[in-house]
């Protein structure tokens, strides 16, 4: 979490809430004034509103280093909130078969909505104890053997598979590296591509590097308002760009990662629409929006017949990166040629120039006058 958050009253602030930390506490002082709630209801009923349009004015300004702030902000919804508020009777899956189970990435049966699926998702973990098991929600190449695994046999059944990536990067242990992390996720993005069933892929808060590549290889591919896709973290690019990590918002800028610009990109398909004030201050209206994204979605998909769902999706993955090419060629003005220099004032001269007596062909250049 950023340097600079503060608590009141059970919520935690970022640097740029002050205006927001303060309403807050002015709205829990006059609650707490006891005998006089009648008196400062009108009171709290004004600061609520001052709330409500400070929060929308502040939100709606994001810049994209604040984006991945609120993305990362430690009362935000994890995985976990998703599959006991959204996954009906879910039983969790362990192991890869091979080496273990990694606690990074869950995976589960249940029920969206009146859809049976396998859920596959990143988990961080609440308090330290959780994080360190989970490495902070960096999965082991163990981890992405099990959601494949528990993805081919999702396969088998014809059951709907849906992933949530939250999720900094891959582990970069040396442990992991042994046990094949690199070969791990390439080998889930090629067999994703193949898998038989409907995949949704959905970014619920940080989607870096490659660790949100190894599960989000889908159909369809959504991102929550203030979550964000990147091909590396902020920090990340400015050690390597500026060899300072301070410069991360400079490099939260250059890497284009919020919801917008990637939907502008066509990087992802849609933009699910957290509570006002960022998915922290509202779990269950956050959590709803993307249930009912995935019902509809589902319903799409399962129209499809299999072979076309398959080559839609290679297609899909296919067109990666065009449309940008076509964003930045727009964008790029095209140079004024001079008037002296343009085709038609150049014919003009060549007709004003009297014709010359020809060389005849096969005369040594030296000879030519």
């Amino acid at each position: 979490m950023a340097n600079g958050t503060r608590k009141n009253n059970g919520l935690q602030y970022l640097p740029f809430e002050n205006r927001v930390a303060k309403i807050d506490r002015e709205i829990a002082d006059l609650r707490e004034q006891a005998g006089e709630i009648t008196n400062n209801a009108d009171r709290i009923r004004r600061l609520q509103q001052d709330l409500a349009a400070e929060l929308m004015r502040l939100y709606s300004n994001l810049t994209p280093w604040q984006i991945v702030q609120v993305s990362r902000h430690p009362q935000r919804p994890l995985f976990r909130d998703y599959l006991n508020l959204m996954i009906k009777d879910h039983r969790e899956l362990h192991g890869d078969r091979c080496f273990g189970d990694d606690p990074a990435i869950v995976t589960a049966f249940g029920q969206i909505g009146r859809e049976k699926v396998l859920v596959v998702g990143q988990e961080k973990g609440r308090d330290i104890k959780e994080k360190i098991a989970c490495n902070f929600g960096c999965p082991n190449p163990e981890g992405y053997r099990k959601a494949l695994a528990k993805m081919k046999l999702a396969e088998k059944f014809g059951l709907p598979i849906i992933t949530f990536i939250d999720t900094p990067g891959a582990y970069p242990g040396i442990g992991a590296e042994e046990r094949g992390q690199a070969q791990a996720i390439a080998v889930n993005l090629r067999e994703m591509s193949r898998l038989r069933v409907p995949i949704i892929c959905i970014v619920i808060g940080e989607g870096g590097s490659g660790g949100a590549l190894g599960i989000g290889v889908g159909d369809r591919m959504a991102i929550l308002q203030y979550a964000y896709y990147s091909v590396i973290s902020p920090e990340g690019c400015a050690g390597i760009l500026w060899h300072d990590g301070t410069q991360a918002d400079k490099a939260a800028q250059a890497l284009r990662l919020t919801a917008p610009e990637l939907k502008e990109l066509e990087i992802v398909d849609a933009i699910i629409p957290e509570s006002l004030g960022g998915a922290h201050r509202n779990h269950h209206d956050t959590i709803f929006n993307v249930e009912q994204y995935i019902t509809r979605t589902l319903r799409d998909l399962k129209r499809l017949k299999i072979e076309t769902l398959l080559e839609n999706r290679y297609k899909k993955i296919l067109a990666i990166g065009g449309s940008e090419q076509k964003i930045l060629k727009s964008r790029i003005e095209k140079p004024k040629i001079p008037d002296r220099l343009s085709v038609e004032a150049q014919l003009r001269d060549m007709d004003k120039i009297p014709l010359e007596e020809e060389t005849p062909l096969g005369t040594p250049i030296h000879e030519i006058d």
